[in-house]
């Protein structure tokens, strides 16, 4: 069982929809959780991001954004960076994968739609890649 930490600015976004998604495709083979590099506790995940994940069945409605620790990475065997460049720790023993996805903050939900199915298609490959042991 592989534990994958995904991580953008704000987990507001990306990182949601990817921890979600994730989730839903591993169905539990498989763990993972995700953060933000300035994540705002207090914040919510963005409404385009909801309604764009509910479409798809998957509430995230009730989640709230969380800061990155240096102890989620170092508890992670894959850690997804989508836009923290800098920001994001480094450990050498992980395994890193930089997912190149616009963020949708102050997007419209059509536009979110499209960076929601590219996270699907690169979940779905990474968790036949842990699947298969990789």
């Amino acid at each position: 069982m592989a534990h994958v930490l995904f991580v953008c600015l704000h987990n507001a976004g990306r990182s949601q929809m990817s921890q979600a998604l994730f989730e839903r495709e591993a169905t539990g083979r498989h763990t993972a959780e995700s953060a933000g590099s300035r994540a705002d506790p207090d914040g919510s995940v963005h409404p385009p991001v909801v309604e764009a994940m509910e479409e798809v069945g998957v509430d995230l409605s009730d989640r709230k954004p969380k800061r990155l620790t240096d102890e989620m990475a170092r508890e992670a065997d894959v850690v997804v960076t989508m836009g923290c460049g800098d920001e994001c720790p480094y450990f050498p023993d992980k395994r890193y994968l930089d997912w190149d996805l616009p963020d949708p903050k102050g997007r419209e939900v059509d536009e979110v739609r499209e960076t929601r199915d590219e996270i699907e298609a690169r979940v779905k490959a990474l968790v036949a890649e842990l699947d298969a042991g990789a």
